[in-house]
């Protein structure tokens, strides 16, 4: 009986060396696609690509967004990348060590470019005029 009973304990802590050691991991990753495809991408001021593409990420939390694409309208917004439940504290050290898997915790966020209207002649004019004077009253 000891000597099943010290094979079980020594079995219980090879399979606990062995989760440890092929521990889990949390991949996480920002999907951006636009319509129409090929714009460049920022996130947070960082340029990461043309869409479609996918980053991966490291913190959960308000990412500001900035698309632009040549005749269309630049698109400038913000979008949060929600933490799901095994990031919560205490699930997360199950999930990022003891699970003999890794996780995909993925955002997918879609926009519509605009296409960019041209300017009236006019109103050209009349900006042009204002930041003159502008100029003028500065000298």
């Amino acid at each position: 009986m000891m000597h099943q009973r010290k094979r079980f304990t020594v079995l219980g802590a090879v399979v606990l060396a062995c989760a440890l050691l092929a521990g889990g991991c949390v991949e996480r990753l920002i999907t951006v696609r636009s319509e129409p495809p090929g714009a460049i991408v920022w996130l947070n001021g960082e340029e990461i690509g043309t869409t479609p593409m996918s980053t991966s990420f490291t913190w959960y939390g308000q990412y500001e967004v900035i698309l632009r694409k040549s005749g269309y309208e630049t698109v400038k917004t913000a979008r949060r990348a929600p933490e799901p439940f095994y990031q919560w504290p205490g699930v997360d050290l199950v999930a990022e060590c003891l699970l003999p898997f890794t996780l995909t915790d993925r955002h997918e966020w879609d926009f519509t470019l605009m296409p960019q209207t041209p300017a009236e002649a006019e109103q050209l004019i009349q900006r042009a005029r204002m930041l003159q004077d502008q100029t003028i009253g500065d000298l």
